[in-house]
């Protein structure tokens, strides 16, 4: 399938960034067993460093890799520089690690070496290095910018970069044009909220908000910060006429703690961001000025990072704890609950419980947990099998939830059924997700029936009109293929 099609097909994505600004992270390559294990697809690094290129060849993770403002001068002043660099330490590695992006320059109008005029012309010798070996189409080159790279951005539709940074901009946004690259932004909503909490309510932060924040030039209706940022750079683009360019967040997140005085700083609150963040980019629901456009999002951090200075905060970003351990749940598919004791999606009815594993549960414990209800529990585990329609969101907790609720509904919905040494949870709201239906007293014969004829029925769901054109185009080029196949037979016959 050509490139342009397998790019509009992909919808948004949700990575990570691989911050290791600390000196107590487990190695790359149980980093990258970590990636994989939580079906983490895309990460971010800041550097190109050996050890970690290494570490992902042969996973599938997409990678977007970065040369750091230190390296600026030498990239920018001669091509020799940037072809040594590629030939060194991208080439002996790609396409083994999967490399889609070469970032150049981070924040650089935040940096206080002031290296803005080295940025394009750096970029320009990295693409034309890469030219030289036939990649400058499979890798894209861009650089990554602050939301302080504009002087407004309230309301959206009046977003304007800030004039004192237009001798490079415009020269950048230039070569993102010409090249179809992302214009790469970091947001953060989280410090718009702590350092204007009279202004900015919490819930419009976190994608909670029930009310609506009305652009008064446009009449378009925001109900969260991160599409209002978002739409002001879209706007700011427009503004000077780049309509073609794509925005990407290379950094976004929540902090898990924070000092006395940054109170929004908790484990909940950035599970509640970082869940809604990963529905509102897999829905593709867009943004206001583009309803339905794809969004390609970094979550910031994959660890908590304790050499990174400042406040509290600055070192508890992390999705994970250096030991490897969850700070707290997130699915990365955004089809499931994130965390299942706190984000069901059904309603009590009539006294009826169920029971599934608790996110506090070690992963050797739910394993475990698994392999007994699904073995001598006599638990029938066949929906969380690859393909069936409660296999995703593809993490134990999920799967244990499903297992752990078959064997509770199966033997008396008793507070025993659903111990499991302590990992099993009773909750009073259904867990049902999708096409994934949980059994219940009331129900177990139907619920049963209906995960078996769940998956050969999700056809017949609502999908979005994306999803309709590329299943189109699939079938296109597979009936093209058998065609080919069978033209191809008959001619050899005749030959023959």
């Amino acid at each position: 399938m050509p490139n342009s099609v397998a790019d509009f097909c992909r919808g948004g994505i949700v990575g990570v960034c691989y911050g290791r600004n600390a000196d107590d992270l487990p190695t790359p390559d149980k980093v990258a067993q970590l990636v994989q294990l939580h079906n983490i697809k895309y990460l971010r690094i800041y550097d190109s460093n050996i050890q970690v290129l290494k570490a992902f060849a042969n996973t599938g993770v997409e990678l977007m890799v970065g040369v750091p403002n230190s390296d600026l001068l030498a990239f920018s002043q001669f091509q020799s520089n940037a072809d040594s660099w590629l030939k060194n330490s991208i080439l002996p590695y790609y396409p083994a690690t999967k490399i889609t992006y070469i970032t150049v320059g981070l924040e650089v109008t935040e940096s206080p070496d002031n290296a803005s005029a080295l940025v394009v012309p750096a970029m320009r010798n990295v693409l034309t290095a890469l030219k030289k070996v036939g990649l400058h189409k499979r890798i894209k080159v861009s650089s990554t910018h602050s939301l302080g790279v504009l002087s407004r951005s309230f309301p959206p539709s009046a977003g304007a970069f800030n004039s004192k940074h237009a001798f490079f901009l415009k020269p950048m946004l230039e070569f993102l044009a010409e090249n179809q690259s992302p214009f790469m932004i970091d947001l953060y909503p989280y410090y718009a909220y702590r350092d204007s909490p009279n202004n900015v309510s919490l819930d419009y932060a976190l994608f909670e908000s029930s009310s609506e924040v009305i652009d008064p030039n446009t009449g378009l209706l925001y109900t969260n910060m991160f599409d209002a940022q978002i739409d002001a750079l879209y706007f700011a683009l427009m503004a000077l006429n780049f309509k073609t360019i794509r925005v990407m967040v290379t950094e976004t997140g929540w902090p898990s703690k924070g000092s006395p005085k940054e109170k929004a700083a908790t484990p909940d609150n950035a599970q509640t961001y970082n869940a809604n963040l990963v529905r509102h980019v897999i829905n593709e629901s867009g943004t206001p000025a583009k309803p339905g456009g794809e969004l390609d999002v970094y979550i910031f951090s994959l660890f908590n990072e304790n050499r990174k200075p400042g406040l509290e905060s600055e070192r508890n970003w992390g999705l994970f704890y250096p030991d490897q351990t969850s700070v707290y749940n997130l699915d990365f598919t955004g089809k499931g609950a994130v965390d299942m004791t706190s984000s069901m999606n059904g309603t009590n009815s009539n006294g009826t419980t169920w029971c599934i594993a608790s996110s506090k549960s070690s992963e050797s414990d739910l394993q475990n947990a698994i392999d007994w209800a699904c073995g001598p529990g006599n638990v029938d585990c066949s929906a969380i099998q690859p393909s069936q329609p409660c296999f995703e969101p593809d993490n134990l907790v999920s799967h244990a939830s499903y297992a752990f609720n078959s064997y509770y509904q199966q033997n008396g919905d008793t507070d025993i059924a659903c111990s499991f040494g302590g990992n099993g949870a009773k909750v009073d709201k259904d867990p049902s997700y999708e096409n994934c239906i949980y059994l219940s007293a009331r129900g177990i014969n139907k619920t049963a029936a209906s995960n078996m004829t769940a998956f050969a029925n999700s056809s017949s769901t609502s999908s979005s009109p994306r999803t309709e054109v590329c299943a189109w185009i699939a079938s296109f080029f597979l009936i093209t293929s058998i065609s080919f196949c069978l033209n191809l037979g008959n001619a050899l016959d005749t030959l023959l």
